[in-house]
């Protein structure tokens, strides 16, 4: 229970000593009055759309407070059912203010989940919340002894793993690979080696990529043509790490730039290793690409994607993907499960050997190599290789090539052929070519500039996970309910006497322009605008994520948003992680845009420029760029194309590739699909197609319209 604090009565002086006073259980006076002070300021907030991070902050506090304070009040069996009705009263007020907000931005639904994570700016809020009020928080309570380290405190078992565990007790460990012979004393063996071999990479110019083999003779399961026959065209770069797998190779450090397909290659690797089943350990905003990557690339293989406790994984899955934040609670049974291949995208998000996902991810790859001689470990990351070198050490230790404090064997083996010290003028330039050798590839996009389209668009799809989510896909069953109701509705009142077998297409269409007509009269409501504004505002921060990676990894990055709130967002995102960014926005001046323009183009510190779809999209020359995130889907392809155009012209002397980040399971996916046939529409148009290329509100139609035809065959 929470104590309170002594008050001042009315008509005492300030100087006069606190007197504790005394107060009936569930009495909270002091604190509702804070609450409700605190959530008007919180919708102020809102209404004004000047929402920043102590926003937020201050949001979750009261609602994790007004569901406490409710606990107490229902609890408090010395308290009178009157005063017990009244508090419930003022409570729900508060939350009644909370739900209008969070309606007003969805992103806030987010703090509600019961496993959100309370920072400790929120705690601290939390604590000066209480105080206010006049009340005490308890004392922490000390821990009994023994205590359980952190990353054992909240580890789950999946049941369907479970189950797995049942079908295959007794799964021996793999050793069929194991090296035949003992490894031999090494000359070096007094030598400090970690120190040298990263200095090597700093001032050695030797190229950084391993020599790989011929792919002709691909060993992938089918062939190339196997691929082919999949409208899959693999490239020449992308073969030779595949076919280095096939020859037995293990161990790969795979640095190609983004836009080069790592994600395949590692995919195409495993199969052509026959190394399952394989372990992706992946950031929250590409696991779920990374499940339909599978799809395409080796559709023979289960994958399965963890989301919160794994309750709904398959657990006979062959390819098991997971994301950082959550792998704490999974790296107990992921240890045990017998991986045969393992790989870490984005890896240097292990850089810090102290941090807990780095120690997780080095836990289990120690694991699993205590288990399967040889596993196929991959780290792909695209950051160069002469950044903060010191920051692979954890990806070498990854993958065996180095311990805590030496090269392992195989690595030492290869310097001791070098005849070399590091006290030898020669060493650095043997021992990078010896570490190269282990595994290192690393390739840009001018290097293989042939291999690869002149301008391509990749698509990204996330998982809008947690309460945000559900609201989305809510608001879209609501929305498609609607549609069937007034097509039900038009079919049962029609007078033409016409019948149509199944769904009738045209009636379709004509109840979406219905709501298309008056989607633009009304402006308000649920309609498919909103729709969009709620699923751009959720993907938002993903977006903004995946583009600071970007930007870490291979420079300039353009960011193209429709709406002011996921630019907010974004910027945020990049102010907390300290990325300079330029904002090209349409409340702004000629002269402050130009400026802004200016500084992503000649400042070499400015990494992203977050640029406004309708104003930024045509007119700007952003080149110095290749890459481009667009965080929102356009209403229509020339839309699409000017934004891509900005970077995308005469004198870029790069591939160009858009991010396109979708959100799956909504309307977000079919509206993508609906830009991507008026692409192809657009091209015959320019070839002398007597078609027209669809308007902004033929995309509203056409969309209605799928959600509708959708909705219809579910019901049939």
């Amino acid at each position: 229970m929470l104590a309170r604090r002594g008050q001042r009565q009315p008509g005492a002086t300030r100087s006069a000593p606190r007197r504790r006073r005394r107060v009936r259980d569930g009495e909270s006076d002091g604190l509702i009055q804070v609450l409700a002070q605190a959530v008007r300021e919180v919708e102020t907030a809102v209404t004004r759309g000047a929402i920043k991070p102590s926003t937020r902050t201050k949001f979750q506090i009261v609602a994790l407070l007004v569901r406490e304070e409710r606990s107490r009040v229902n609890g408090a069996e010395s308290a009178t059912e009157a005063y017990r009705t009244e508090q419930l009263r003022r409570l729900d007020g508060i939350a009644t203010i909370l739900a209008k907000t969070a309606a007003l931005e969805p992103s806030l639904l987010v703090l509600l989940a019961e496993d959100a994570v309370i920072s400790e700016a929120a705690a601290a809020l939390k604590r000066q919340m209480l105080e206010d009020a006049g009340m005490e928080a308890p004392e922490e309570p000390e821990p009994e002894q023994p205590v359980a380290p952190p990353e054992t405190q909240r580890r789950v078992v999946p049941q369907a793993v479970v189950s797995r565990q049942l079908a295959n007790p007794f799964l021996p460990p793999d050793f069929s690979n194991a090296p035949s012979r003992a490894a031999k004393p090494s000359r070096l063996g007094g030598w400090e080696l970690i120190g040298p071999l990263l200095r090597s990479f700093e001032y050695a110019a030797a190229s950084a990529t391993m020599h790989l083999p011929d792919p002709k003779s691909l060993r992938l399961a089918g062939g190339i043509d196997a691929l082919r026959l999949r409208g899959l065209e693999l490239m020449p770069h992308q073969a030779g790490v595949i076919e280095a797998a096939a020859e037995g190779h293990r161990t790969f450090l795979l640095a190609d730039e983004p836009g080069l397909g790592k994600t395949a290659q590692a995919l195409l690797a495993a199969q052509a290793a026959d190394a399952y089943p394989l372990l992706a350990v992946v950031p929250n905003v590409v696991k779920t690409n990374w499940a339909r990557e599978v799809g395409l690339w080796t559709p023979r293989r289960t994958p399965t994607v963890i989301h919160g406790d794994g309750d709904t994984i398959d657990g006979f899955a062959d390819i098991v993907v997971v994301n950082y934040e959550i792998l704490d609670r999974h790296v107990g049974w992921l240890g045990d499960l017998g991986f045969r291949s393992m790989v870490v995208d984005e890896a240097h998000f292990i850089k810090n050997k102290k941090s807990q996902r780095s120690r997780n991810v080095l836990d289990l790859a120690n694991r699993i190599r205590s288990r399967t001689a040889r596993p196929l470990l991959m780290a792909l990351t695209g950051t160069p290789l002469i950044n903060s070198i010191e920051d692979f050490t954890a990806i070498w230790e990854f993958l065996g090539w180095i311990d805590e404090k030496a090269p392992r064997s195989e690595l030492m083996e290869k310097l001791d052929a070098t005849d070399l010290t590091p006290a030898d003028p020669g060493f650095n330039a043997a021992a990078r070519a010896s570490v190269i050798d282990m595994g290192i590839v690393r390739r840009r996009k001018v290097d293989v500039a042939a291999d690869i389209p002149a301008r391509r668009i990749a698509d990204l799809p996330v998982e809008l996970d947690g309460a945000v989510g559900r609201s989305i896909r809510a608001a879209e069953r609501e929305l498609a309910d609607r549609l069937v109701e007034r097509y039900r509705t038009a079919l049962e009142t029609r007078r033409s006497g016409v019948v149509v077998d199944g769904v009738d297409h045209d009636l379709v269409r004509q109840v979406a322009g219905w709501e298309r007509t008056e989607m633009a009269a009304k402006k308000t409501g649920d309609n498919v605008f909103s729709l969009f504004r709620r699923i751009g505002q959720a993907k938002a921060g993903l977006a903004a994520d995946y583009a600071a990676q970007l930007a870490q990894n291979v420079g300039k990055v353009v960011f193209f948003a429709r709406h002011i709130e996921v630019m907010d967002t974004a910027e945020e995102l990049f102010a907390e992680r300290g990325i300079k960014y330029s904002s090209i926005r349409g409340d702004q001046t000629a002269r402050t845009r130009q400026k802004n323009i200016d500084a992503f183009v000649n400042d070499p510190e400015v990494s992203i420029a977050v640029c406004s779809l309708l104003t930024a999209g045509v007119g700007l020359n952003l080149q110095v760029s290749s890459n481009v995130v667009l965080a929102e889907l356009s209403w229509t392809n020339a839309e699409q194309t000017q934004a891509i155009d900005r970077v995308h012209r005469i004198g870029q002397d790069e591939p160009v590739t858009a991010w396109r980040i979708i959100a799956a399971q909504t309307i977000d996916t079919r509206v993508a699909d609906l830009i991507d046939a008026k692409a192809g529409l657009a091209a015959k148009a320019l070839d002398g197609s007597d078609e027209e290329v669809g308007s902004s509100a033929d995309f509203q139609l056409e969309a209605l319209a799928a959600l509708l035809t959708r909705a219809l065959e579910a019901s049939a």
